[in-house]
Formats: structure tokens, C-alpha cells, sequence
């Protein structure tokens, strides 16, 4: 071993000193390397045994993670369904009523009104759910914005019910819609007016004992530009509902637009020479109660503030419960003993009006 050593340190003497150390480290290192004694095969097969004990381990422990993770998920799963029940029962019973007239008689007939804002959209928010939610007899919607050829298949079958539409003239403007789970008698579309029944603003529905008539009422407009048809409208369907009026009770549902009192706009002040807020439009509405119609909601509840059916989308409204009560059912006078509920449903979203629900004793 001194004798290679040495002949290594004699032919290194001939190269420049930084090769010669440069050299002299490797053959002493490879050497060295050389020398070292083979490791015994016990040591190998311990080294062994430990590694398949720590692989082991780790599987062990990724198996126990995974069924860790695995009976979290189940019982998530179980929670959520738990959840989704509960939710259920409790959608029920918010739209479960005990609700009666003066005189103790249980509601048996449900008219839902709706200004679903397009139908369409309205749609693929989960409106049809309405339908579940409440099993009204009778829903009325308003706006609905959809010519007869767009619309949805699942619109004009719901199961249970029959349907009718009226569309607006021009395409994704206005329209109504009525669904009925009972056929009626007769159904008419408009208000026997051209210019105003070319926007499908009206359909009237007539049952054995009553008229339930579904109305979209023209607005007046940003800037008032539209008022002029506003006011034109009023007196022609005030006189057309005191025509159904003298052969039978009348319900009549839908966006009126108008707030009628301060009390049904969170901003009245601020409002008065807005469309909706207009003194000539106020006039109008009040000219239709003295005609021998009620305002069902304000009937039973007067003074009940902060009640309103549409949010501007704009400023988080909604949120804030900064909106108008647009929308209504109006009631032949002689119908009031039969009323059991007017319900304002601001928890239901699908358009920036919320429905409603009236509960009559028929």
C-alpha cells in the first residue's frame, strides 16, 4: 500500500503544484474508497427491514388517512342530507298557512302573482319552484317578455295545470301569463282596446263564482316619457274591470305600478315626480278603489311598514329593503268577507319584484 502511495507522490512531482494537489486528493480519495471493506450482508438486510417497515408505516398511515377522509365525507353527505331535509320541511312550513276570514272559515282557494322581469331568465333562477313551494290554484305572471315561438316547452306544460299567454306585438316586451289547475269557464286577452292590448298587458280568466284577471299596467316612464299612456289606461280598465264587476266578483292581481301611499315606498319624498309616485298616477288607483274595489294587503294590514314587492337591482336595495309595493290584489268590495291573507313572499328571488299570495274562503 506505501509503495503505491509513494510511486502516486513520484508522478505528481512532475506536474505544476495546484495539479499536483488536485491529483494527489483524488488518487488518495479513490484509494480510500478502494480500501474500505465491503459492508456485511446483516447490515444490508436490516437496512432492508426498516425500509419495508417505515413503507409500511406510510401506507398504513395513508389507508387510515384516506378512511379518515373517507367517513368525513360520509358523514357530510349525511349531514347535508339531513340538512336538505330539514330545509325542506321548513320551506313547507313557511309556506303553510292557517289562515281564515273574519267570521272563522279555513282559505280554499291560492292565487300567486308574479312580474317575473323574463320569463326566461326567470326560469333558469328556479322559478318554476314557485309552483312546488305554494300548489297555488291559480298563478298569474307579469312581464313575462317572450314571443309565443321562444317560449320554453317546460313553460307551457306544467303538470296540473292549464296555461294562456298573452305577448307583446314587439318581441321581449311585456306579456301575461295565467295558469289555472282548474279549466275556466272563458279566458280573454286585453281590455278590448287596440294600442293597449297590442303590448299583452291582460288576460281574464273567468271561474264559476269569480274573474281572476292578471294585469301588467303600463309604466310611466323614466322622465315621465310614457305617462301620457298611463293615464290613458286607468279609466279604460277601471271601466272594463266595473263591466266584469257587474256580472261577477272580481281578483284582480299583478304589477299595478303604482305606490299608492307614502307608506308604500321606502322613499316617498324623494319620489314625488317619479313614474310610480306621480300624484296623477296615486289619483288613479284611488279612483279605482272608489269604483267598489278594495286594496286587499292595505285591508288587513294598514299601518304595517316596510312591506314592499320590488327592489331596483341597482345599490343592493333588496338587501337594504329599500323598494315599492307595485304589486297587488284588488277585490270587488263585496268580496272582503271571504279574505283570509294577503302574503308579500320577499324571501322568494328570481326577478327584482318578489311574489305574492292571496288566500280566499270561495
Amino acid at each position: 500500500m506505501l509503495r503505491k502511495v509513494g510511486r502516486a507522490c513520484a508522478v505528481l512531482c512532475d506536474l505544476p503544484p495546484l495539479l499536483q494537489y488536485s491529483q494527489l486528493v483524488t488518487r488518495v480519495v479513490n484509494f480510500s474508497i478502494l480500501a474500505m471493506p465491503p459492508k456485511r450482508k446483516q447490515d444490508t438486510n436490516a437496512a432492508s427491514d426498516k425500509e419495508k417497515k417505515e413503507s409500511k408505516k406510510i401506507k398504513e398511515n395513508a389507508d387510515g388517512d384516506k378512511e379518515k377522509k373517507e367517513t368525513k365525507k360520509s358523514k357530510d353527505n349525511a349531514d347535508s342530507d339531513k340538512e336538505k331535509k330539514e330545509t325542506k320541511k321548513l320551506k313547507k312550513d313557511e309556506f303553510s298557512s292557517d289562515a281564515k276570514t273574519k267570521d272563522g272559515k279555513k282559505w280554499n282557494l291560492k292565487v300567486v302573482s308574479w312580474n317575473v322581469d323574463g320569463v326566461r331568465a326567470w326560469l333558469k333562477k328556479s322559478g318554476l319552484s314557485v309552483f312546488e313551494d305554494e300548489d297555488p290554484d291559480v298563478v298569474c305572471l307579469q312581464e313575462t317578455k317572450c314571443s309565443e315561438g321562444k317560449l320554453p316547452e317546460e313553460l307551457k306544460n306544467i303538470k296540473g295545470y292549464k296555461s294562456y299567454f298573452m305577448h307583446a306585438k314587439k318581441d321581449g316586451y311585456s306579456g301575461v301569463a295565467l295558469y289555472s289547475k282548474i279549466e275556466p269557464l272563458s279566458v280573454t286577452y286585453g281590455i278590448n282596446d287596440e294600442e293597449h292590448d297590442e303590448e299583452g298587458r291582460c288576460i281574464t280568466a273567468e271561474f264559476e263564482k269569480y274573474f281572476v284577471v292578471t294585469a301588467y299596467v303600463p309604466n310611466a316612464g323614466k322622465k315621465l316619457v310614457t305617462l301620457d299612456k298611463r293615464l290613458d289606461w286607468d279609466p279604460k280598465f277601471r271601466e272594463y274591470l266595473q263591466d266584469l264587476d257587474a256580472k261577477k266578483t272580481v281578483i284582480l292581481c299583478g304589477d299595478l305600478n303604482v305606490s299608492h301611499k307614502e307608506i308604500d315606498l321606502a322613499n316617498p319624498k324623494s319620489n314625488k315626480k317619479n313614474a310610480g309616485f306621480t300624484q296623477e298616477e296615486k289619483d288613479g288607483f284611488s279612483d279605482l278603489l272608489a269604483a267598489g274595489f278594495v286594496d286587499s294587503f292595505r285591508h288587513l294590514y294598514p299601518d304595517k311598514t316596510a312591506q314592499y314587492t320590488f327592489w331596483t337591482y341597482m345599490f343592493n336595495c333588496r338587501a337594504k329593503n329599500v323598494g315599492w309595493r307595485l304589486d297587488y290584489f284588488v277585490l270587488s268590495e263585496r268580496l272582503v268577507p271571504q279574505l283570509c291573507d294577503n302574503i308579500i313572499r320577499d324571501s322568494l328571488y328570481g326577478s327584482d319584484h318578489c311574489p305574492i299570495t292571496l288566500l280566499m274562503h270561495m
